[in-house]
């Protein structure tokens, strides 16, 4: 081989790695406080559902209440509910609407949440 074809190999397996790190490994979390106000004053994130969720992970405050707007925009049957074991919720999603699922954290942890199915996943970060 030539060393262009060394170069090549190398270019190709640096963009297959960058990649693989952007859609699975990469935290995509937003601060609660920061993404949006509400009118109660609680702090509150707005995640897109279509096809996953975004962003798949929120940070939230321990003991601070927090409205969670899921805003779905497909029309996918997984995607048509919302569980959140930790917090007793259980919410449909109408497509092309947003649903407000509202919660406080009592303690710090990881809370996932996912669809009905249990296919589209995310997690909530409530620190202290």
């Amino acid at each position: 081989m030539a060393g262009i074809d060394w170069l090549v190999l190398a270019a190709a397996a640096a963009a297959i790695a960058a990649v693989n790190w952007w859609f699975f490994m990469a935290g995509r979390s937003v601060p609660a406080a920061a993404a949006l106000a509400t009118a109660a004053g609680a702090a509150g994130v707005e995640i897109i559902v279509a096809g996953g969720n975004s962003p798949a992970a929120v940070q939230i405050p321990v003991g601070t209440p927090v409205r969670l707007v899921f805003h779905r925009r497909d029309t996918s049957s997984c995607s048509e509910e919302v569980v959140i074991p930790a917090f007793n919720v259980r919410r449909f999603l109408p497509s092309g609407e947003r649903t407000v699922v509202d919660i406080t954290a009592t303690e710090p942890g990881r809370y996932p949440f996912t669809c009905g199915m249990s296919m589209l996943r995310g997690t909530i970060i409530a620190h202290g």
